[in-house]
Order: structure tokens, then C-alpha cells, then sequence
């Protein structure tokens, strides 16, 4: 049986030594800090501190005796050390043989030696016990043991509807967006469960060794947060929706917004559609219409030459041909199947198959996903990344791709640089009028009262001007500073990228003389690299 390595003293008149057993079986070896500290407890100093640590340390099967002072003939007793843990949950016992003529503890003095302590609690009478009939010196017993608190569980929401608005549509093998089975917007039904609140579960104190209350932690409580058109059950644990529409979670309060179904296509037989919740077109958006939405928008047919705005999402399942005119815009995610000669702004990412001479913006991603996968013609931007599997083509079709900020940051930019060159071209305007009034003044010439009055008209102008230009200057450097902290932008192309496309990271721009393909482009070091994807 494992036994751990202990020392004990022999006291005798000539002198006293200390008695070094070694380990059985496997057992522990000595702590030489142990030994010096009970040594110098029992008033035993006067010893080699080599020759002791050799007993100690060196690995033998042989008893080791050191002589660590003067003889005596008072006899040290079994010794308890006592030791509880920093949560008060464990009291760790370990025991010191006695001398020659020591006497052993009995579980009565055990029991009395922990009660001086204060410990009352979870006390092991099995373990001093066996402690007792089979003595293991040097070696940690487990005398009491303290319940720990069970700890309360929280409350939490089961949601049954989509409530993440950055769900990508699903896709089939080939990489292609399924438009038949997009879950990126949770419809319901009049009826349907839309959430479950599972209650808080109430934790229960523990008590440490010494008999006081251990707290565990408490239980967060939490209640169904929800708008119009929802009905709580009786026990305020469940939540159904009133009415057929989208479900949307928004900082976690349940919405279900109601939907306009158009049954057929947008066109005369409807006129222009405004709705404050969610518009289903069943058909397509008809050339020179409009659809706009507080909520989501989705259309099952193609958008023509038309102008969509929707506050959340917008999922086009045939498609965008905007015919140079169309205009399709959403401050969450765009979805379509592809997007042909229209603007699409979007204010979350944008997942298309192809784009063909389109402008496209995204705040966070654009990716043209599926088999082809194609970029041609247009300027693309986005805040995060764009990823194709084509860009260009090989007749050499200008193509813009722009990343590294936020599409809005980027045209305020634009504009504000042009502002300021109008306004310092509207400046340079006056001052010359003002110039040669002055001089005119400083020389004494006559100048009739409607000069004065139109001067200093030019005057007021020009001091607005330059206050303008002053506002204008300090926006314009914070937004050149937000473009250059873009670090993580980059442009990935599965396949080939073709000449005659032009990319733009944060300020940097590089102009694509060759064909890659598998290539991602990065900005480092103040340029823009291709990598190998």
C-alpha cells in the first residue's frame, strides 16, 4: 500500500536524532521546509543542515538518522496540524508521529482539537476512523467538508423565429443562393408561439466548516419584452402573434409587424405602395413604381426600372434590372438573384449572384456567390469585403471596387471635397471685387452708395464662406482619418480577375494589368498586394 514518506525524534539522555522512514509503494517523498519547521517548533536546532537535507532528499530504502541535539527526557506527543481552506469548505488534517514514549491521539481529542477550532460542520468521523486504525503520517486527510451553494439558474428566452438579422441565406452545393428556401426573414402565422420564458430557478445557500452561510450565486429574472399585435398567456410565460407577418427581434423586445400582400405585380392595377409594416409582392415591381416599407420588402419576381425603400430588409428573388434607372435601397441586408443596371444600398451586407454595370454599396459585405459569380462594370463598394468569383472581363470592362470604409463615409468625403473646392472657387471670385475696394477706399475715390452697399454684401459672403470652408475642412480630416484606420478590408476573387479593374483600399488604388485568379487583395504597408487565397 502507498505510504508517504514521515520523520519522527528518538529522545534519549546521550542525545537526539531525527528518524528519516522513507516512502512505500509509490508514496510521496519528504518536504525538507516541513521538517526544519516541526524541528525548530520542538526547540531541536542544533543540527547539520547538510547532513539532514542528504537524508531527506536522497532516495533510499534505508532509515536515515540525523542528530539534531542535546539528550532530554521530554517526549513530543502525536501532533494535529489544522489547516481550512480560503473558502472555508475543506479542513485538511495531517499528522507527526510521536517520540519514542509519545503518546497517539484518540478521536476524542481529534474531535476536541477540531471543535477549539470552531469547526462544527460536515465533520468525516469515517475518515478519522481509518486514520486511526491505519496510521499515515505526513500525509492530508480530509476531516470536514462543508455543503456548497447550489447556484440559482437564470432565466432565459426560447425565441421560434429567426432572430438573427446577419443570417446568410441558405445555399445549395455549387455556392448558389436557393431562393426558394431563404431564412433570412421570419414570417408567422395569426396563432403561432413566438417565444417561451423559462422561469428563473431559485439557488439554495451552503454552509462552510465552521457552520456559516455560503451564498451561491443569485438567479437573473427576466421578463417577455413585446410590441403590438402580440397576446401574453396567462402565466406571462408565452407570447403568440395576433396576426399574420414578420417577427423581428430588436434589442430584446419581439416585434411582429403585419404584411401587405400584393397579390399579383406592382404596376396601374396598384399604383405606388406605402406601408408602415412589411410588403410581400407576389409578382414583379413594374418600370417607373415604387414600394416603400417601414419593415422588410420581398418580392418574388424581378424589379424593374423601379425604387424600393425598406427599414429592414429586402429580398428580391428574381432579380434587380434597373435599367439604368432603378434605384433599390434597405437599411438592413439585400438579397436578389441578381443585380443588372440599378443603384442598391444597403445597410448590412448584400448576397447576389452576379452584377452587371451596376453601382452597389454595402456598409459591411458584398458577395456574388454561385457559379458564375460575376462582376462587370460599375463601381462596387463596400465597408468590409467584397468576394466574387469573377470581376471584369476579358473584353476589359471598367470596374471599380472599392473597400476599406463605409460606403457612407466614403461619398460624404467625395462630397465634401467637392464643397470645398466649389466654395474656394466662389471665394477666389470675390476677392479680387474686394481687393480693388479696398485700394479704391485707401485712394479716395468716390464710390456711390449702391457700390458700398453691394460690397459689403460680397463681404458678408465672403466671411460666410470662409467660416463654411473652416467646418467643412475639419470634417473633411476626420473622415480621411476614418478612411485611413481601415485595416481589415480586402477584395477576394475565386476565380479570375481581368485588366481594366481598378481597386481602391481605404485612399490606396491599384489598376489590374494582368489576369489572377485565386487571389485576395490586401493593403499593406501603404500599398495594395495580392495574396494567394
Amino acid at each position: 500500500m502507498k505510504k508517504n514518506a514521515y520523520f519522527k525524534l528518538d529522545i534519549q539522555d546521550a542525545g537526539c536524532t531525527v528518524e528519516i522512514i522513507p516512502p512505500e509503494e509509490g508514496g510521496k517523498k519528504l518536504d525538507m521546509k516541513e521538517v526544519t519547521e516541526y524541528l525548530e517548533a520542538k526547540g531541536f536546532n542544533n543540527y547539520n543542515l547538510k547532513e539532514l537535507n542528504d537524508a531527506v532528499t536522497v532516495a533510499t530504502q534505508e532509515i536515515r538518522r540525523v542528530y539534531v541535539g542535546e539528550g532530554r527526557k521530554i517526549y513530543e506527543n502525536e501532533q494535529m496540524e489544522v489547516s481550512i481552506s480560503s473558502d472555508r469548505m475543506l479542513v485538511f488534517c495531517r499528522f507527526h508521529a510521536p517520540s519514542n514514549q509519545g503518546k497517539l491521539m484518540d478521536e476524542k481529542e481529534i474531535l476536541g482539537d477540531l471543535d477549539f477550532r470552531n469547526i462544527s460542520y460536515g465533520i468525516d468521523t469515517e475518515t478519522i476512523k481509518k486514520f486511526l486504525a491505519d496510521r499515515q503520517y505526513c500525509t492530508n486527510y480530509i476531516f470536514a467538508k462543508g455543503a456548497p451553494p447550489v447556484n440559482g439558474e437564470d432565466a432565459w428566452i426560447e425565441y421560434f423565429f429567426n432572430t438573427d438579422h446577419n443570417l446568410r441565406p441558405k445555399k445549395n452545393e455549387d455556392g448558389s443562393v436557393d431562393y426558394r428556401e431563404l431564412n433570412t426573414i421570419s414570417r408567422v402565422e395569426e396563432g403561432q408561439l413566438l417565444a417561451k420564458l423559462h422561469p428563473a430557478v431559485p439557488g439554495k445557500d451552503g454552509i462552510d466548516v465552521c457552520g456559516g452561510p455560503v451564498h451561491g450565486r443569485q438567479e437573473k429574472s427576466m421578463k417577455l419584452d413585446f410590441s403590438n399585435n402580440i397576446t401574453l398567456s396567462e402565466d406571462k410565460t408565452e407570447i403568440y402573434s395576433n396576426v399574420t407577418g414578420h417577427a423581428s427581434l430588436v434589442n430584446g423586445k419581439v416585434f411582429v409587424e403585419n404584411v401587405y400582400d400584393v397579390p399579383a405585380d406592382v404596376d396601374n392595377t396598384t399604383g405606388n405602395i406605402v406601408y408602415d409594416g412589411n410588403v410581400t409582392v407576389k409578382g414583379n415591381v413594374k418600370s417607373g413604381f415604387s414600394v416603400r416599407a417601414k419593415g422588410d420588402i420581398v418580392v418574388e419576381g424581378v424589379v424593374e426600372a423601379a425604387f424600393l425603400s425598406a427599414g429592414g430588409q429586402i429580398i428580391v428573388k428574381r432579380g434587380i434590372n434597373g435599367m439604368s434607372k432603378g434605384r433599390v435601397e434597405a437599411k438592413g441586408n439585400i438579397i436578389c438573384k441578381f443585380i443588372e443596371n440599378a443603384i442598391v444600398v444597403s445597410g448590412g451586407f448584400i448576397e447576389t449572384g452576379c452584377i452587371l454595370h451596376s453601382q452597389v454599396s454595402s456598409e459591411a459585405d458584398i458577395r456574388v456567390s454561385g457559379r458564375k459569380g460575376f462582376v462587370s462594370g460599375g463601381l462596387i463598394r463596400a465597408g468590409n469585403i467584397i468576394e466574387a468569383q469573377t470581376i471584369g472581363s476579358a473584353m476589359g470592362t471598367i470596374t471599380q471596387i472599392e473597400v476599406g470604409a463605409s460606403p457612407a463615409v466614403k461619398a460624404r468625403y467625395e462630397e465634401l471635397n467637392e464643397s470645398v473646392a466649389k466654395i474656394k472657387q466662389n471665394m477666389e471670385k470675390i476677392r479680387p471685387v474686394l481687393v480693388n475696394f479696398n485700394e479704391r477706399l485707401q485712394k479716395k475715390e468716390a464710390v456711390s452708395p449702391e457700390r458700398v452697399q453691394q460690397v459689403q454684401s460680397l463681404a458678408k459672403n465672403f466671411k460666410e464662406a470662409q467660416q463654411q470652408l473652416a467646418v467643412q475642412k475639419e470634417e473633411l480630416k476626420d473622415l480621411y482619418e476614418k478612411i485611413q484606420m481601415t485595416n481589415n478590408a480586402k477584395v477576394k476573387i475565386k476565380g479570375t480577375i481581368y485588366p481594366g479593374v481598378t481597386i481602391t483600399i481605404s485612399d490606396m488604388s491599384k489598376s489590374i494589368k494582368s489576369e489572377h485568379s485565386c487571389t485576395r487583395y490586401v493593403r499593406e504597408r501603404g500599398e495594395i498586394v495580392a495574396r494567394p487565397l
